[in-house]
């Protein structure tokens, strides 16, 4: 029996109906699918090692605004994906799983100059965009600086500009004591350059491990040259202002030191704090806009203590990415990339900006001297000098030029 003629359908009419149906009903679904796929954003901060502290602010920092904008990239359900960078062959390793594995849309990280660098080349290759949030050395938006790179702390060079007069009142002797890695000798060189142009003299350079925690040699050292200021370039303060007090420095030779974090200073002893700082946020500078004075104060309802820099430098970083995201209505790395270059934050009478001419995150600096040893309250422990710049101009030429500092930017493409 043909059951098809029961029913008034030939065979012919139904495979027209299947037929119909398979060109139609299935793409609704798919739309459907593709709508609620997760996004992916990809975060490699060290988890261990000299820079662990520092790493876990920073993914606290970029977590943080991610929940705040309700998990979502562009109008999708977010994740994020957080993998160790122990070392830049570990950096390298971990940013291409994420690309190649993971797919995420753009990438946060790079704990130490190092690192950021080796990853640098790989987003490069990728054509995913990729944020340095902690690298201080002025290869990464200098003659390293690439299309898909981008960087949220300010330079060195930037840091010793804003310092310098208030290491320079203090005399113009200087002895450093850096770590052996990228940004130690951005901080040797550079502020070397300044002392120079201005008729000082480097008397004593040292250049210890980067998970050094006793220089009481290197401080003995320091302490037989006589000079006016001793400035750091190592990974983690602490230790130093640890030794400088041990050994009857604090308070009789000045320290000093560029991209120093809140949490080296929060973990130093007490009588043990004194040195002037240059840092690109501080939670209590009056000058902070109404946005991250809202932000600290959240925090602090949250969590019981003030954020550090570093949980500053993961907030907005992740705060532009998502900006870029949204802008481009895409989650595309390229547009992503291409978006990132056009958004821009408040950041009271200028705003903060990843220029195009290098991709650094424009930012007035924070120019700070530790208040007396042992502060009355733990948390609020410097005293802001300087924080502030005219207009947008004049925040443009502070950071300075970028193709006089070696960027040659190719279009992001």
């Amino acid at each position: 029996m043909n059951q098809h003629k029961n029913t008034g359908v030939d065979r012919r009419q139904l495979l027209k109906l299947a037929a119909a149906g398979a060109a139609t009903l299935p793409l609704f679904h798919i739309r459907t699918a593709a709508a609620e796929e997760t996004v992916k954003i990809g975060m490699v901060i060290a988890k261990q090692g000299p820079f662990a502290g520092q790493g876990g602010d920073l993914a606290k920092g970029a977590q943080l605004a991610f929940e705040q904008a309700g998990s979502k990239v562009a109008g999708r359900p977010g994740e994020i994906i957080w993998l160790d960078e122990a070392n830049p062959q570990g950096a390298v390793q971990s940013i291409n799983k994420l690309i190649e594995e993971n797919k995420v849309i753009g990438v946060l990280g790079g704990t130490s100059s190092a690192t950021s660098l080796a990853m640098g080349y790989e987003a490069l290759r990728a054509k995913v965009p990729f944020i340095s949030v902690n690298g201080a050395a002025r290869e990464i938006t200098g003659k390293e600086c690439n299309p898909f790179m981008f960087r949220s702390p300010a330079a060195v060079p930037v840091y010793a500009q804003a310092m310098a007069p208030q290491m320079l009142a203090i005399g113009k002797k200087w002895y450093f004591i850096a770590g052996a890695f990228a940004f130690g000798e951005d901080v040797i060189t550079t502020f070397s350059d300044v002392l120079k142009q201005n008729g000082g003299e480097v008397v004593g350079v040292d250049r210890a491990p980067v998970n050094t925690t006793d220089y009481s040699s290197f401080v003995l050292k320091a302490r037989a040259a006589k000079p006016d200021v001793v400035i750091s370039g190592a990974a983690n303060v602490e230790p130093l202002l640890k030794q400088f007090k041990e050994l009857g420095l604090t308070g009789n030779i000045a320290i000093a030191g560029p991209a120093v974090s809140d949490t080296d200073l929060w973990s130093a002893s007490p009588d043990a704090l004194a040195g002037i700082f240059g840092k690109t946020w501080y939670y209590n500078d009056p000058n902070n806009p109404p946005e991250d004075k809202a932000f600290v104060k959240n925090f602090v309802a949250k969590e019981g203590k003030p954020p550090s820099d570093r949980i500053y430098f993961g907030w907005i970083s992740m705060k532009l990415l998502l900006a870029a995201a949204d802008r481009a209505k895409s989650t595309e790395p390229l547009k992503v990339a291409q978006s990132l270059v056009e958004v821009s934050l408040p950041d009271g009478n200028t705003t903060a900006q990843y220029r195009k001419g290098d991709h650094q995150l424009l930012r007035r600096l924070v120019v700070a001297t530790a208040r007396k040893p042992n502060p009355a309250d733990k948390w609020d422990i410097l005293d802001i000098k300087s924080s502030t710049v005219a207009d947008q101009a004049a925040l443009e030429k502070m950071y300075g030029d970028p193709v006089a500092q070696g960027c040659k930017m190719a279009p992001i493409a």
